[in-house]
């Protein structure tokens, strides 16, 4: 029971293997995050008036595009490393051994489903929000690949929960590790948690949920690369996801003030007064967030061009102040 405290184990091996099947869990650690992700964001569209078909349509093309837009950010950032001089191929194909870049899958995912939004005519924003807690968690579930591979952890630690490293190059046997990829997987969870409990006691702007994980995301990410020894690419004597991390925070920030406040002040009186202001954004082509800067007068004068008022004439019926015309006698009748 003792040893069972003193570390955290790492896997006897990194593939399940079922009959002539193998499958890498790496690879099934993606896929059920991936999984989780849309479940948790189909669930949070439909209660905004969304189809939840919409999610499904939308990660059909975002997920396929986040897992290149993943390898690639891998790769580029890895290049001189491990690529360079003709060691891509195939190597830089090898996803299931590991070497996604969460950056450069986010980053592509949430083009590509912006790109998805409107081709099916609905608003990018409340999606974004729909998805902004499914997002960590199926990163937080993700990163339990790393854990099969042994890879990504951290500095030498006698914590009660260091990793175990089966062969830790240059540390001697029984070395123990900070498992950042715990550390991080915790992080992302307790954020989504934190985007969905706020989410019952205010109302954000449209998008501004989404800016909170960005955030959140990069200043989670900026301790946890600090931990980590494994080699990567530097610039300017930093890590590179450190400088990415530092780039997401400031970014998530600045997304969220921008204009002023994110709060909804009027949204979230009605949400505390026990309504739901939410419920029928997810509409296509009529969501509210469609009017959005247009005033009373802006509304009057498009009513006017729809439906003429009482005061203007029609072709049926003559204005105010038109005059009867003078009824003829028999000889000017006969003269028109």
């Amino acid at each position: 029971m003792n040893a069972l405290l003193s570390a955290i184990p790492s896997p006897p091996n990194s593939e399940l293997v079922i009959g002539p099947l193998q499958f890498r869990y790496y690879g099934l650690a993606i896929a059920i995050g991936v999984l989780a992700a849309v479940a948790i964001a189909r669930r949070r569209w439909e209660a905004r008036g969304g189809d939840p078909e919409d999610v499904t349509t939308i990660a059909i093309w975002a997920v396929p595009a986040g897992l290149v837009g993943a390898r690639l950010y891998h790769v580029i950032t890895d290049w001189n490393r491990l690529y360079s001089d003709g060691r891509w191929w195939p190597d830089a194909l090898a996803i299931w051994k590991g070497g996604l870049g969460i950056p450069g899958g986010v980053l592509a995912g949430v083009a590509v489903g912006v790109l998805v939004c409107r081709r099916i005519r609905i608003d990018w924003r409340h999606v974004a929000d729909a998805a902004a807690p499914a997002i960590p968690v199926a990163q937080a579930i993700g990163r339990l690949g790393n854990w099969f591979n042994q890879e990504l952890y951290g500095r030498p630690t006698d914590l009660p929960w260091g990793l175990e490293i089966d062969l830790p190059e240059g540390y001697p046997p029984g070395t123990t590790f900070h498992p950042t990829f715990l550390y991080e997987g915790l992080w992302n969870l307790a954020l989504a948690a934190l985007i969905i409990a706020g989410g019952r006691r205010v109302v954000l702007k449209p998008g501004r949920w989404m800016a909170i994980y960005v955030a959140g995301y990069g200043l989670g990410r900026l301790w946890v690369e600090s931990l980590r020894i494994d080699v990567a690419t530097e610039f300017l004597g930093l890590r590179v996801n450190i400088w990415i991390s530092l780039v997401a925070i400031v970014g998530g920030l600045l997304w969220l003030f921008w204009r002023g406040s994110p709060l909804d002040r009027a949204a979230t009186a009605e949400l505390r007064a026990g309504g739901d202001p939410q419920a029928h954004v997810g509409g296509r082509d009529g969501t509210l967030v469609d009017l959005e800067g247009v005033t009373d007068d802006d509304i009057h004068r498009a009513a006017q061009e729809i439906e003429p008022t009482d005061s203007e004439p029609t072709d049926s019926e003559p204005g105010p102040s038109a005059e009867p015309e003078p009824e003829l006698g028999a000889d000017e009748r006969d003269q028109r």
